[in-house]
């Protein structure tokens, strides 16, 4: 890794640097670090403290990390982890874009609000990226260092190779059974086994919920002498047992994958089908303003059941109206709500709407 970063000094024992990603200086935080009186807490579901990094979106569960000079004075909840803060600035010979150097960015103008589609897993991310804007291919930083081949617990003693799927592949994918299609996958070889990227690295072995005091295991099949059906206790929907899930073995608790995730947002809001959160890189939170449509500025939120239908859809007659698990814009006064994709048609060839975000 090379060092993306400028420092300038130290500040109250903790190094200060400027970084490109950041309008401004950032401080390297530990528990010494004097930073105001407002402390800053690390990531723990268990206390429901939600700590993420803007670069990566993952949790930042221990120190040190970078964090904006102004996070507690003025509330800019900028935070690094230290990683994330000397990424190269680019990668040469990208194995799924060999043609062009992909550059490290922080966000893309012709994308709504930050969001873009990444190339390998397919997941939506708002995170840092590394991209080409000649061909409009972008990866989340996540999948820019995934390795060439992995070993996983669900086929012990086989190497798993990282290749592209075929469009006309009628194979599922062992955690999820979802096709594998035009996916990034890891394959066996010499067996009939395939796994999505995602599912294969997004999915921690171990994992801890406030659901359950225990530490749960991800399960690859069903659980011996388990005499019940399967229903996950946070959804509370029934499950297939062949698609990998959480369970503890003390309390024969068991858990979607999707509904456990590290995050806090997922808990009122899962989507409804596949192995991995949907919006696990995603960090909500921001506002919009849409001042031809709306007087209160609108939140940047995931779509509960409660949030009823989208305000724009509703009026225009379409389908698809329901708000819940959609990344949605939410107006905290009132019950105006707009899909994503609805809130960002008012800033592409509208003439009449002014829109500002922040």
């Amino acid at each position: 890794m090379s060092n993306q970063k400028e420092l300038i000094g130290k500040h109250d024992d903790g190094e200060m640097l400027n970084h490109f990603s950041h309008e401004h200086q950032l401080i390297l935080f530990n528990k010494q670090t004097s930073l105001g009186k407002k402390p800053i807490s690390l990531h723990d579901p268990m206390k429901r403290v939600q700590l993420l990094c803007d670069g990566c979106v993952r949790p930042i569960m221990t120190v040190p990390f970078y964090t904006c000079c102004q996070y507690t004075d003025e509330q800019c909840c900028f935070v690094l982890h230290e990683w994330c803060a000397k990424l190269p600035s680019q990668i040469q010979d990208y194995f799924g874009h060999p043609d062009h150097p992909l550059v490290l960015k922080t966000n893309i103008p012709s994308k709504f609000f930050g969001v873009f589609e990444c190339e390998i897993c397919g997941l939506p991310s708002n995170g840092f990226m590394y991209g080409c804007t000649t061909c409009n291919y972008f990866v989340d930083i996540n999948c820019a260092f995934i390795p060439e081949e992995i070993t996983h617990d669900a086929h012990p003693g086989h190497l798993l190779l990282k290749v592209k799927a075929s469009a006309s592949s009628l194979e599922r994918c062992k955690a999820c059974r979802r096709w594998v299609d035009t996916n990034w996958i890891f394959q066996c070889a010499s067996c009939d086994f395939y796994i999505h990227v995602k599912c294969a690295l997004l999915l921690p072995r171990m994992i801890k919920h406030k659901c359950d005091k225990h530490s749960l295991s991800l399960r690859y099949e069903p659980v011996e002498n388990h005499i019940e059906e399967y229903f996950c206790e946070i959804c509370e929907d029934e499950f297939n047992p062949w698609r990998w899930f959480y369970h503890c073995t003390t309390c024969a608790q068991s858990m979607h994958t999707r509904c456990v995730p590290l995050i806090l947002q997922s808990e009122q809001a899962t989507y409804g089908y596949g192995g991995v959160y949907e919006f696990l890189n995603i960090k909500f939170g921001g506002t919009l303003e849409i001042k031809d449509q709306h007087t209160h500025r609108l939140s940047f939120v995931q779509g509960v059941e409660s949030d009823g239908n989208c305000s724009n859809c509703r009026q225009e007659g379409e389908y698809s109206q329901q708000l819940k698990y959609e990344m949605i814009f939410k107006c905290m006064e009132c019950e105006f709500a707009l899909h994503y994709k609805c809130a960002s048609s008012f800033f592409v060839g509208s003439s009449g709407t002014s829109a500002s975000s922040s």
